[in-house]
């Protein structure tokens, strides 16, 4: 096991533990409430972009102000193939290829050849519906990522995200293009396979996309039991460990559950993750040249 000390030199005030404890439910509760009132209004897209704004800006207050490492503070070079990676994988394939074409044309066709299409419970309430999409769409999730780590020609396309030496929010989208697709289709398509309404995806979407960005931040964070439900910092700081044996551990995008059922699930409470994090391999710094990395390897 790799192991690191602590980084702190002074204890923390009452303030600050206070936070540490109550920054990463809180923030999430936010987001949720932002959302929720954003479909009571009709607008849910709009206010998903302020909750997300709102989250982005706390986040890189906290990292400024009480990081988990204060290395990770230090430019990388990466920021802008981070920030590039984001737009294609999530901006491109996210929201034109999936939501603007596969869900979109499902949404239009779907009802007009059967109304009560699918299995889905559509007349439960949207909580429990949710609920269940979390905990069905997490299987999809879970075993896209697993595969990506256990399948070589896989792997080539995500170690683009592995390849960062510091976690904070700015590569929280740093996904090849490729590694993004396989993943949301996946989680996706067992949702539409069930006949789950776009009220919903839009709900683990957004769920997702919060879950993910505080779980990538480098603020000083403690969880205690929220780690063992909930796809937190701490755990995912282990996952990208350069020890395998920590590192191919806790593949869960959300929720836990999956990594538990098949045995997955590491978190070492006694040590401290580590800060040396990567890849084995040598990935090209330039955004153009990450993007062909995973071919040129292929070939």
């Amino acid at each position: 096991m790799i192991d690191s000390m602590p980084h702190a030199a002074s204890k923390p005030g009452i303030f600050r533990n206070i936070l540490t404890w109550a920054a990463w439910p809180g923030l999430l509760a936010i987001c949720l409430a932002i959302t929720a009132y954003g479909f009571s209004l009709g607008y849910p897209a709009i206010t998903f972009n302020v909750a997300y704004a709102i989250l982005a800006v706390c986040l890189y207050a906290l990292e400024q102000a009480m990081p988990h490492e204060r290395v990770w503070n230090e430019s990388d070079g990466q920021t802008f193939a981070n920030i590039a990676h984001t737009l294609t994988s999530k901006g491109v394939v996210q929201t034109v290829v999936i939501f603007s074409t596969v869900i979109g044309l499902t949404a239009y066709v779907t009802p007009a050849v059967e109304p009560g299409y699918g299995i889905w419970p559509r007349a439960w309430p949207m909580a429990v519906q949710v609920i269940m999409a979390i905990v069905v769409a997490e299987f999809g999730l879970y075993w896209a990522h697993r595969i990506a780590h256990e399948w070589p020609w896989l792997w080539r396309f995500h170690a683009v995200h592995h390849s960062v030496t510091r976690l904070w929010i700015v590569n929280t989208g740093r996904f090849h293009f490729v590694d993004s697709f396989k993943s949301i289709a996946i989680g996706i398509a067992i949702l539409l396979a069930l006949g789950a309404p776009m009220e919903v995806l839009i709900w683990l979407s957004a769920i997702t996309a919060y879950i993910g960005m505080l779980t990538h931040c480098n603020v000083d964070m403690k969880f205690g039991p929220l780690s063992w439900w909930f796809n937190t910092p701490e755990l995912h700081r282990w996952h990208h460990s350069r020890d395998l044996r920590e590192g191919n551990k806790n593949y869960s995008e959300n929720i836990m559950l999956w990594d538990h059922v098949f045995g997955t699930y590491y978190n070492a409470r006694h040590y401290r993750p580590p800060v040396d994090i990567g890849i084995a391999e040598d990935m090209p710094p330039g955004f153009l040249q990450q993007l062909a990395w995973p071919f040129k390897r292929a070939s």
